[in-house]
């Protein structure tokens, strides 16, 4: 990718923030780092109390019981004692959260919602609906959101509008992922990992005392696993097929061609920390993510008889089918593990999903006397990822829904903040924002299933610029003794540009959509959010609070137009949300139980939704659209609960139910969602966990832990218009494991294994294309995997 001359000065901004932090002069001090605690030690101080975990979502360090805001917090100790390695874990235990790694179409990104709000489409017309940060920095796309835990200090998931504090795209929520920091130590940690389906981690991480206030510290991981979905060749299953598709010479044994789900991951990090002082902290970070995977573990789900040939139908294509079902019995001679086994054949094009990128940021805290500080955040992002796909997952070379797709990235962010104290009343923060981005969207579609019989097939090449401005304000006031007010302001401008390139693949114009070719879509707008709150500390064991906010998703344009009009007034407006909530934090009985809970009701304005007629739009063809075409209520409770009732005993749980209706639903958008529908789904959600530390004396430690969540069913849509609702149906997972201690807590030794009980289930399904070719697909979750870790500290 040729860089402008912009992007080269965003390159030497980033890289100024790297050479600031080596040249500057070292002064004789230092900061001193806290020790670690065994992970086994996850919830529970020395004394055998809670532990406290400090956050930072108010742009200040504050204690998680004093802060008014519905947050899961979650520390390193208690992500490994729950196997967590990659962010998508971490919604089994966080209320209200939904986290799933897309696939298909999708490729290489993570779609997420909190409280029924957020956004699944990867593409980048759209903007996500939660946001996601790592040490502060914004990342702006669902594309790479897979982020493994590396080397972490803590994740914070912010429940609700983030409008004030995070700005455009927090609309239900944010997650914050914060990196362990550079300290005054030498010290490391190495970690491999043994498991079922030759699965082979290598983790570790270095720290390093570089000289008097400038430490260094590097981390890296490796993930490799085989897939567990068998993609077989359908000419070789099936040698007689009425469709006269042969073998491929490349078949292996069993007719096998590949197998889906794969992992192979491979990440590093390096930061370099100046801070001679309690004046100047300045962090340095940059990392590097590779991925050579294949597709996600996608499964054949429905299918539509009408849709398919006769001569297709009539030969092998309902066996063929119905042969995804767990328990059914594959064709004769061919032997498949499991109720994962699949056949999947006619997949012409690549099965693998790739992706790199790397990043580099400078965040630092200069201290302006005892009461002021300035912070600045500068970041620098790029990826490029490629993926193809077979969304009619047929063999029936006359039925074709294949794409191929190639999105390169890059993101530039500027972020100050003016954080100051007035006496012991009044804390406040003013800041600004900026942000600068690109994508270009290649992509080769056969999309000949519109059409039957046209050789409806056209290339894309789609440059897609955008920027964000924005100012913010937030005051925190204490006018007496244990009642705090909070008031936050924030005004946000934002710009996108979407030029479509529709082509034929000989580089012609498109023989359908070349009106499409060279068009140009914009959207402009800008947004205030505000938030007020009240805390009232009744002792210091209860904190009650109250507030009201909002949050926006930005707006865009019409990612899939089918014709000029559509492209040209078919941008839409931001999504909306006021949100109103109350909610208590305790901890009680000596800080041995901690219970949270929150009620809200969301009013959820001008929903982007696509339509069924683009007749307003000034257009009759296929209808690509989305527009702001309804308005809804949300409502739920949650219930966060930590218990350490004796020593060495700890459990955790989570309990969070969500409801609500439409209110308005635009006639644009037919029979696909009707006022009747459910607004958020699943109604309930739920996670619990338990373990205990038994002392072994001088033989060290051994803790077992049973981790239990559920996933109430999900909302997928229908099939077609005006038939029932398609629910995914609810399913509960367990988890296993088992950890020994040497005495010093600087090896152990873990057992573990997940989804216990192994459980079928399908998390996400893609049913595009349904209406076209009479298939669906859905992602099979993992089955049941057990592995061996061995950690070193040092």
């Amino acid at each position: 990718m040729a860089k402008t001359p912009t992007l080269s000065l965003r390159l030497f901004a980033a890289g100024s923030a790297l050479a600031l932090a080596c040249g500057l002069t070292v002064p004789a001090s230092a900061q001193q780092a806290p020790q670690a605690q065994p992970q086994d030690a996850a919830a529970t101080s020395d004394a055998g109390e809670i532990k406290e975990i400090v956050v930072t979502a108010q742009f200040r360090s504050q204690k998680l019981q004093d802060t008014p805001l519905s947050i899961t917090a979650i520390d390193a100790n208690l992500l490994a004692s729950r196997n967590q390695t990659d962010l998508s874990q971490i919604a089994a235990q966080a209320p209200n959260v939904v986290l799933n790694a897309q696939g298909g179409a999708y490729g290489s990104s993570l779609g997420a919602s909190i409280r029924g709000i957020g956004q699944f489409d990867f593409n980048p017309a759209y903007e996500p609906g939660v946001g996601m940060y790592i040490d502060d920095v914004y990342y702006a796309t669902l594309t790479g959101g897979i982020f493994d835990l590396l080397d972490l200090d803590r994740v914070e998931v912010l429940r609700g509008p983030q409008g004030t504090l995070t700005g455009r795209n927090s609309i239900g929520g944010a997650i914050k992922l914060f990196s362990k920091k550079p300290t005054d130590e030498n010290s490391g940690t190495v970690e491999a990992v043994y498991g079922s389906r030759q699965r082979v981690d290598l983790r570790g991480s270095a720290n390093f005392k570089l000289a008097e206030g400038l430490y260094g510290r590097v981390s890296g991981v490796y993930k490799r696993q085989n897939g567990y979905v068998d993609q077989l060749d359908y000419g070789c299953v099936y040698p007689n097929n009425t469709q006269g598709i042969g073998a491929r010479p490349s078949s292996g044994q069993n007719c096998l061609i590949d197998k889906l789900g794969e992992r192979n991951y491979a990440g590093l990090r390096a930061s370099l920390r100046y801070n001679p002082n309690d004046s100047i902290d300045y962090i340095v970070s940059g990392d590097y993510t590779y991925e050579n995977r294949t597709n996600a573990a996608e499964v054949v789900t429905s299918v539509n008889p009408a849709r398919v040939s006769s001569t297709y139908l009539c030969g092998r294509f309902c066996t063929f089918a119905n042969f995804y079902a767990p328990g059914n019995t594959p064709p004769p001679g061919l032997s498949i593990p499991g109720p994962w086994g699949q056949v999947k054949d006619g997949y012409n094009m690549p099965n693998r999903t790739k992706f790199s990128g790397w990043g580099v940021s400078g965040n630092g805290t200069f201290k302006l006397g005892d009461n002021f500080n300035i912070q600045s955040i500068t970041a620098y992002r790029q990826y490029s990822t490629q993926w193809g796909t077979d969304d009619d997952f047929t063999p029936d070379l006359n039925v074709v829904g294949q794409g191929y797709n190639d999105l390169s990235f890059w993101f530039f962010s500027q972020e100050l903040r003016f954080n100051g104290k007035i006496g012991d009343k009044i804390d406040f923060t003013l800041g600004g924002f900026y942000s600068d981005q690109k994508s270009t969207y290649f992509t080769r579609q056969d999309i000949r299933y519109i059409a039957p019989g046209l050789n409806f097939q056209f290339l894309g090449n789609d440059p897609v610029n955008a920027d964000s401005k924005a100012v913010f304000g937030t005051v925190i006031a204490r006018p007496i003794e244990g009642l705090t007010l909070t008031g936050g302001l924030r005004y946000t401008e934002e710009h996108k540009d979407y030029t479509f390139i529709r082509q034929n693949y000989d580089g012609t114009v498109s023989y359908f959509l070349g009106a499409l070719n060279g068009v140009k879509a914009t959207f402009d707008g800008n947004k205030v959010d505000w938030r007020v709150s009240a805390d009232y500390r009744f002792s210091p064991q209860v904190l009650a609070y109250v507030t009201v906010g909002t949050g926006f998703k930005g707006g865009g344009v019409t990612a899939r137009p089918f014709d000029a009009p559509q492209a040209l007034n078919g941008s839409f407006g931001p999504e909306t949300v006021t949100a109103y909530e109350i909610g208590l934090k305790t901890d009680l009985f000596d800080r041995r139980l901690r219970v949270n809970i929150s009620g809200f009701y969301n009013d959820y304005k001008d929903v982007q939704l696509p339509l069924i007629t683009c007749a307003s739009l000034g257009s009759n063809a296929p209808c690509g659209a989305r527009q702001n075409a309804g308005d809804g209520k949300i409502k739920g409770v949650e219930l966060e609960v930590q218990a350490n009732p004796i020593e060495g005993l700890a459990f955790d749980g989570s309990v969070s139910y969500l409801d609500g209706e439409w209110s308005r639903i635009d006639p644009r958008v037919g029979n696909a969602v009707l006022l009747t529908d459910p607004i958020a789904t699943p109604k309930w959600k739920w996670a619990f966990g338990v373990q205990y530390r038994a002392d072994l004396g001088k033989a060290g430690s051994i803790t077992p832990r049973f981790d239990l969540s559920y996933f109430g069913r999900n909302n997928n849509g229908r099939i077609t218009g005006g038939a029932p609702i398609d629910y995914a149906a609810a399913y509960t997972l367990g988890n296993l494991r088992l950890t020994w201690r040497n005495q010093p807590e600087d090896l152990s030794v873990s057992f573990e294994v997940q989804n216990l009980f192994d459980k079928y289930y399908t998390p996400y399904r893609f049913a595009a294309v349904q209406a076209f070719t009479g298939t669906i697909y859905s992602q099979v979750g993992r089955p049941r995997e057990w592995a061996v870790t061995v950690q070193k500290k040092f």
